[in-house]
């Protein structure tokens, strides 16, 4: 990926909790998931597709971190997360802003072969084109996907 995306999705991860202050200054901001020594497992699918050649590659994870990858042409690969991208990717899985992510109404994009990304976790199902001269990608969502798109490769 491009480092301006990431760039703005640290932005915006670091300017939330300042909005929130923003907005109702009695309540403490909130600095994304809490903490948790026991968040839920549970299954993660993660499709990227587009871009010239059009991708269309998908991840899943199962709740235990075992990962297959399957490309467009039917050929798979598998492997296990660390204990460590486990534990980031089952708090992320329970963090509140997926599901506020999922239910954002983002308008069209008019990005020629952009790629674009749809993450399931659990239920929730959230994604986002890759085009950053029209939108930042949301800060949860881009997360779940910078994570997986780094351990499973």
């Amino acid at each position: 990926m491009r480092a301006t995306p990431v760039a703005a999705t640290l932005l915006a991860a670091l300017l939330t909790p300042l909005a929130a202050c923003a907005q109702n200054g009695d309540a403490p901001a909130s600095t994304g998931p809490a903490p948790t020594t026991a968040a839920p497992a549970v299954p993660v699918e993660l499709t990227k597709s587009g871009g010239i050649v059009g991708l269309n590659d998908t991840v899943t994870v199962s709740p235990d971190g075992r990962w297959t990858r399957v490309d467009r042409t039917g050929a798979s690969r598998t492997g296990q997360l660390s204990a460590a991208d486990l534990g980031r990717l089952r708090q992320l899985a329970a963090d509140s802003r997926l599901a506020a992510e999922a239910a954002a109404t983002v308008p069209a994009t008019m990005c020629a072969d952009a790629f674009s990304y749809r993450l399931t976790v659990g239920p929730t199902t959230t994604g986002y084109v890759d085009c950053p001269p029209e939108a930042t990608p949301p800060p949860a969502t881009a997360a779940v996907v910078d994570l997986l798109t780094r351990a499973t490769g």
